[in-house]
């Protein structure tokens, strides 16, 4: 997948079918949509493009209420080449950006930089200043620029569930519901960072030595709480690992009290300071609490491991 940014897109001579949003997750809903972009486009002879962004364009435009993504830019530009994107635009977001018309948009977008011939999105698509662009004004701007536009019905994971989406995603990921969220992302949900110094306190104390991996703080993380999942790094293979999320409640706060992520990876000794390492989350063990004593935590800490060893299968 090619990966370009504004300044360096020329439209191919064969058109574009092209699909815009944030797509933070890249979750089972904008899978459905690319996948239907794929379709008509091989039909059409076009190339496909995913038009994104560098940033949550909610960051820019509300950033007192802006979520915490699912994904990070490079993730997200992974999982987009693995559903076999042609090209992906990406898009600094920025208050300019976030100040420009619908109709601009369309213009120097998917007209110039990319000679739109089909635009592929879901039927509640809204983009533009204040939102103003939607499926009606692509539809009538698509009739004198020569695209086509299809919207699509969301997809639900289950009768009755509501669209696959990531608020819903973001949701269950902050309530602790790791497997619910990586059913609709098709995939465990996984945060990324380098493994750097914590407080010492797990290999001296605890017996216990994690790898405090940082996390950025725009990056959604699971509610607090002990978690079964995989920590891989470079050129590893996923490792098992308990996991635990947020201050531990035993100890006084660290890092201004944001929240921590460590993972003891089991059966595994070794150095990783300093290694780019990834996390999934599969399966919630407990809640995070405090101890009376380390002993108490100590023996909890055991049968945190033989949980997570039993919940993968170690």
């Amino acid at each position: 997948m090619e990966v370009v940014g504004p300044g360096e897109c020329t439209p191919k001579a064969s058109g574009a079918a092209v699909t815009v949003g944030a797509y933070d997750g890249v979750h089972l809903g904008h899978r459905r949509v690319v996948g239907e972009l794929r379709q008509l486009a091989e039909g059409g002879g076009f190339e496909t493009v995913v038009v994104t962004f560098d940033r949550h364009p909610a960051t820019v435009v509300r950033p007192e209420s802006a979520p915490r993504t699912l994904t990070d830019l490079e993730q997200k530009l992974e999982l987009l080449a693995d559903c076999g994107v042609d090209r992906t635009l990406v898009i600094p977001f920025d208050r300019a950006r976030s100040d420009e018309t619908a109709e601009d948009f369309v213009q120097t977008i998917l007209v110039e930089a990319l000679a739109a011939r089909l635009v592929v999105v879901g039927r509640d698509f809204h983009f533009g200043h204040d939102r103003k662009g939607d499926v009606a004004l692509l539809r009538e701007m698509g009739r004198s620029n020569g695209f086509e536009v299809r919207p699509i019905e969301l997809v639900s994971d289950a009768q009755g569930e509501p669209p696959v989406s990531s608020t819903r995603i973001r949701r269950l990921i902050a309530e602790g519901e790791v497997q619910a969220a990586a059913r609709l992302l098709g995939r465990a949900h996984e945060v990324r960072g380098p493994v750097k110094h914590g407080a010492g306190r797990g290999a001296r104390l605890l017996g216990f030595p994690t790898a405090n991996v940082g996390v950025a703080r725009h990056i959604a993380l699971p509610a607090p709480g002990v978690y079964a999942g995989r920590f891989t790094w470079r050129g590893a293979a996923q490792h098992p690992s308990a996991i635990s999320v947020g201050q531990p409640p035993t100890f006084q706060e660290v890092d201004d009290g944001a929240p921590l992520v460590e993972a003891y990876l089991l059966d595994f000794d070794g150095d990783l300071y300093g290694e780019p390492a990834r996390v999934s989350f599969e399966a919630w063990i407990r809640p995070q609490r405090a101890f009376d004593d380390l002993d108490e935590l100590k023996a909890q800490m055991s049968e945190d491991v033989e949980a997570a060893r039993r919940v993968l299968g170690g």
